[in-house]
């Protein structure tokens, strides 16, 4: 069936969008599927923070469109793109789950019980934490190159910032407010639960069968 040409050609879908806007939501789109959130403290995120804050109906419109709710939180300056679908969930090993588990107990335990306004603390800090406190039953913490790797995936995906200094375990790690997102615990109690899941006695250097 051929086009009628007296027809006229329908508008475009974003034509109320300036080109500058198509490419600011372009770009946008691009930083939140890549790493999952737009960080407006971040100097080199601030412009586009700046947008997505003024033109949140169309970034959450587009984001629909691609599984994905969009969250807000100005106070923080933060945009985050959180998955409706679990095929866009993170797929960790299990030593990642728990070292995820433990940075999200600490966020919460900074802010909430110590009034911090942020959570910070070194490698040593966080393998005292998984040996001491939170998993005494495990049978290690993971190996120096095995927690620089899940620290480096907490940063690509913008859930932790990740200093590495030398020695290694006085490298620093700010846990950002995202990862409250990606675990969403309500209380400590639901991050108990969670966590027995994660108690038995394990090699934390180990593969697992799902992936990073």
């Amino acid at each position: 069936m051929s086009l009628d040409p007296t027809e006229p050609t329908p508008a475009p879908l974003l034509e109320r969008l300036s080109a500058h806007d198509r490419e600011r939501l372009s770009e946008a789109m691009r930083e939140l599927l890549a790493h999952g959130s737009i960080h407006g403290l971040d100097p080199t995120h601030a412009q586009l923070y700046g947008w997505c804050r003024q033109n949140l109906d169309w970034l959450r419109e587009i984001a629909a469109l691609s599984g994905f709710d969009i969250h807000a939180e100005h106070e923080n300056r933060l945009v985050q793109a959180l998955p409706r679908e679990t095929a866009f969930l993170l797929r960790l090993r299990q030593d990642a789950t728990i070292v995820f588990l433990a940075l999200w107990y600490e966020y919460d335990t900074q802010l909430r019980d110590q009034g911090h306004n942020e959570a910070r603390l070194t490698v040593e800090q966080l393998n005292r934490l998984l040996q001491e406190k939170l998993l005494p039953d495990l049978k290690g913490v993971p190996s120096k190159q095995r927690l620089g790797e899940i620290l480096r995936l907490a940063q690509r995906y913008r859930l932790a910032r990740f200093e590495e200094r030398d020695p290694f375990d006085q490298s620093l790690i700010e846990v950002l407010p995202t990862l409250s997102r990606v675990l969403d615990f309500n209380t400590l109690d639901e991050w108990t639960r969670t966590a027995e899941l994660h108690r038995k006695p394990i090699v934390l250097s180990s593969d697992d069968d799902a992936q990073d």
